[in-house]
């Protein structure tokens, strides 16, 4: 079995940029790239909120840059995903879905965050052409224009709100009869005028060729005041939440109740030595391609040190 100083599993921008610090100090450290090689910012079109371009960029334009610029540090770059781990010995085992196994001293897990979707066939036939799950990354495109948000809890009032400062209208798509969010969160959307809740409705369908221009609902589904509305709108919003990646490691690794790997402090630290944690699959907060860089800044520097005081 071949046995590596650094083994980093994820290739967004978490991965990449633990990558490009590793290869420069030296960790000689491999990547392997995953399910989604550039991670889920390659499902949307251009940036305009990562620093460093001004005009935007093309967001698999930009992965490319992060790729390239590991592999000029000597990164070895692997296409295949992680299916099994053994964090329980050292060096630790992570067996690939070719059925082959590496060993590593130090890893880092920036395996991302997988947004949840309604199912629907129209949601992957218009993703990243009005389909988006970040308000953050895309609310900027749709100016003074029409969208909606799926979603019931703070994380979908957060992103309603956020939207509202931009759009001329908001719908939000609430399953429920009721907001889960909180009180606070609430009172903020419901006294917003842009926002309009539809309570007890579901999206059956999203209109639109080239790109979403409406929805079709169903409200009261189920009951005799069941009835059926299409809306117009520009942009379609999903909040109905994120599944972190990290299930091969949570034998070992310490998550929250949502699943999120629970970090040590300010660090990118485990609660297993040697095992560190960067970007989505540690952030319920922020899941920003910036905030992701930086933490896998924090896990190479990290990862050296740990391995610079244990000798290997």
């Amino acid at each position: 079995m071949e046995i590596v100083r650094c083994l980093i599993l994820g290739s967004g921008p978490a991965g990449y940029t633990a990558a490009i610090y590793a290869g420069r100090a030296g960790l000689n450290p491999v990547l392997y790239e995953g399910l989604q090689p550039g991670g889920q910012l390659t499902t949307t079109t251009e940036i305009e909120n990562f620093p460093g371009y001004p005009d935007g960029v093309d967001a698999n334009a930009m992965m490319d840059d992060m790729r390239r610029q590991a592999l000029r540090f000597g990164v070895e770059i692997r296409p295949l995903m992680a299916v099994k781990a053994e964090l329980g010995q050292r060096p630790f085992v992570i067996t690939l879905d070719d059925g082959s196994q590496v060993g590593c001293w130090a890893l880092i897990i920036a395996t991302g965050a997988s947004a949840r979707y309604l199912g629907l066939p129209d949601e992957e036939r218009l993703r990243g052409a009005g389909v988006s799950a970040c308000a953050t990354c895309d609310g900027f495109f749709y100016r003074k224009k029409t969208v909606a948000v799926v979603g019931g809890g703070d994380t979908a009032c957060e992103e309603a709100t956020y939207l509202a400062g931009l759009a001329s209208k908001v719908y939000m798509i609430v399953r429920k009869p009721f907001l889960r969010a909180s009180k606070a969160m609430q009172e903020r959307v419901m006294a917003n005028p842009k926002i309009t809740i539809l309570f007890e409705t579901n999206v059956l369908s999203l209109l639109g060729k080239e790109g979403v221009e409406g929805a079709h609902l169903v409200r009261k589904k189920g009951t005799p005041e069941e009835s059926t509305m299409d809306i117009a709108i520009d942009g379609f919003f999903l909040a109905i939440g994120h599944d972190p990646n990290s299930r091969l490691f949570k034998p070992w690794v310490e998550t929250d109740e949502s699943g999120y790997i629970v970090t040590q402090g300010i660090s990118s630290c485990t609660n297993v030595e040697g095992v560190f944690a960067a970007g989505d699959v540690a952030d319920p907060q922020y899941r920003q391609a910036i905030t992701a860089a930086a933490s896998g800044c924090k896990a190479a520097i990290d990862a050296e040190r740990y391995l610079a005081a244990n000798g290997k």
